[in-house]
Protein backbone atom coordinates (compact mmCIF):
# COMPACT_ATOMS: atom_id res chain seq x y z
CA UNK A 1 0.00 0.00 0.00
CA UNK A 2 1.44 3.20 -0.46
CA UNK A 3 -0.29 6.56 0.01
CA UNK A 4 0.54 10.03 -1.09
CA UNK A 5 -0.49 13.23 1.04
CA UNK A 6 -1.00 16.56 -0.49
CA UNK A 7 -3.10 19.86 0.05
CA UNK A 8 -0.34 21.47 2.53
CA UNK A 9 0.48 24.92 1.58
CA UNK A 10 1.07 28.46 3.47
CA UNK A 11 -2.02 30.09 5.04
CA UNK A 12 -3.15 33.19 7.13
CA UNK A 13 -4.50 32.20 10.90
CA UNK A 14 -8.26 31.21 10.09
CA UNK A 15 -7.88 30.31 6.41
CA UNK A 16 -8.61 26.88 5.71
CA UNK A 17 -7.46 23.54 4.20
CA UNK A 18 -8.17 20.65 2.55
CA UNK A 19 -5.48 17.63 2.50
CA UNK A 20 -5.78 14.79 0.71
CA UNK A 21 -4.57 11.23 1.15
CA UNK A 22 -4.92 8.93 -1.93
CA UNK A 23 -4.12 4.81 -1.83
CA UNK A 24 -3.01 2.53 -3.68
CA UNK A 25 -4.18 -1.31 -3.03
CA UNK A 26 -7.59 -3.02 -3.46
CA UNK A 27 -8.75 -3.10 0.28
CA UNK A 28 -8.61 1.15 1.03
CA UNK A 29 -12.40 0.39 2.27
CA UNK A 30 -11.54 -1.78 5.45
CA UNK A 31 -8.20 0.67 6.62
CA UNK A 32 -8.29 2.41 9.59
CA UNK A 33 -6.57 6.14 8.58
CA UNK A 34 -5.33 8.32 10.32
CA UNK A 35 -3.94 11.74 10.14
CA UNK A 36 -0.53 13.02 12.44
CA UNK A 37 1.07 16.03 12.95
CA UNK A 38 4.60 16.38 13.46
CA UNK A 39 6.57 19.76 14.20
CA UNK A 40 10.09 19.94 14.22
CA UNK A 41 11.78 18.67 17.35
CA UNK A 42 8.43 17.27 18.45
CA UNK A 43 6.88 13.68 18.25
CA UNK A 44 4.34 12.31 15.94
CA UNK A 45 0.77 13.79 17.21
CA UNK A 46 -2.78 12.51 16.45
CA UNK A 47 -5.15 14.91 14.82
CA UNK A 48 -7.92 12.96 13.39
CA UNK A 49 -8.75 8.69 12.88
CA UNK A 50 -11.69 7.01 10.47
CA UNK A 51 -12.32 3.63 10.62
CA UNK A 52 -13.80 1.39 7.81
CA UNK A 53 -17.50 2.21 9.23
CA UNK A 54 -16.51 5.51 9.10
CA UNK A 55 -16.44 6.36 12.82
CA UNK A 56 -14.22 9.46 13.41
CA UNK A 57 -12.03 10.12 16.28
CA UNK A 58 -10.29 13.84 16.97
CA UNK A 59 -7.85 14.64 19.39
CA UNK A 60 -9.49 17.75 21.86
CA UNK A 61 -7.42 20.69 20.34
CA UNK A 62 -9.20 20.16 16.29
CA UNK A 63 -12.47 19.13 17.46
CA UNK A 64 -15.01 21.63 15.75
CA UNK A 65 -12.36 22.71 13.61
CA UNK A 66 -11.13 19.95 11.78
CA UNK A 67 -12.92 17.31 10.15
CA UNK A 68 -11.61 13.73 8.77
CA UNK A 69 -14.12 11.79 6.19
CA UNK A 70 -13.24 9.43 3.42
CA UNK A 71 -14.11 8.40 0.10
CA UNK A 72 -13.72 4.65 -0.70
CA UNK A 73 -14.43 4.58 -4.49
CA UNK A 74 -10.99 7.14 -4.61
CA UNK A 75 -9.33 5.57 -2.42
CA UNK A 76 -8.50 8.75 -1.00
CA UNK A 77 -9.14 10.17 2.82
CA UNK A 78 -9.34 13.66 3.66
CA UNK A 79 -8.93 16.03 6.91
CA UNK A 80 -10.69 19.29 6.15
CA UNK A 81 -9.01 21.93 8.20
CA UNK A 82 -10.79 25.00 9.32
CA UNK A 83 -10.08 28.17 11.80
CA UNK A 84 -6.40 27.41 11.53
CA UNK A 85 -4.34 28.29 13.90
CA UNK A 86 -0.48 29.31 13.88
CA UNK A 87 0.03 26.30 16.43
CA UNK A 88 -1.52 24.51 13.92
CA UNK A 89 2.01 24.30 12.02
CA UNK A 90 3.61 21.02 11.11
CA UNK A 91 4.35 18.26 8.88
CA UNK A 92 1.12 16.38 8.32
CA UNK A 93 0.70 12.70 7.52
CA UNK A 94 -1.69 10.21 6.68
CA UNK A 95 -1.45 6.36 7.85
CA UNK A 96 -3.56 3.24 7.80
CA UNK A 97 -3.63 0.07 9.14
CA UNK A 98 -4.56 -3.00 7.72
CA UNK A 99 -7.94 -4.64 8.92
CA UNK A 100 -6.16 -8.38 9.24
CA UNK A 101 -4.52 -6.37 12.55
CA UNK A 102 -8.14 -5.69 14.17
CA UNK A 103 -10.50 -2.71 15.01
CA UNK A 104 -8.76 0.09 16.47
CA UNK A 105 -10.51 1.70 19.98
CA UNK A 106 -10.67 5.20 21.02
CA UNK A 107 -6.84 4.79 22.74
CA UNK A 108 -5.45 2.69 19.64
CA UNK A 109 -6.42 5.41 16.82
CA UNK A 110 -3.82 8.06 18.24
CA UNK A 111 -0.59 5.68 18.85
CA UNK A 112 1.52 5.52 15.57
CA UNK A 113 2.41 2.20 15.72
CA UNK A 114 -0.78 0.89 15.54
CA UNK A 115 -0.41 2.03 11.54
CA UNK A 116 1.06 0.33 8.56
CA UNK A 117 1.43 2.08 6.08
CA UNK A 118 2.63 5.81 5.90
CA UNK A 119 2.36 8.87 3.49
CA UNK A 120 5.24 10.94 2.60
CA UNK A 121 3.49 14.28 3.94
CA UNK A 122 2.38 17.56 3.70
CA UNK A 123 3.37 20.73 4.98
CA UNK A 124 1.09 23.37 6.60
CA UNK A 125 2.52 26.40 7.62
CA UNK A 126 -0.11 28.76 9.42
CA UNK A 127 1.35 32.59 10.03
CA UNK A 128 -0.06 34.89 12.45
Amino acid sequence: VQLQASGGGLVQAGDSLRLSCAASGRSFSSYAMGWFRQAPGKEREFRAGILSDYFTYYTDSVKGRFTISRDNAKKTVYLQMNSLKPEDTAVYYCAARAAVRGSLDIDGVRRPNEYDYWGQGTLVTVSS
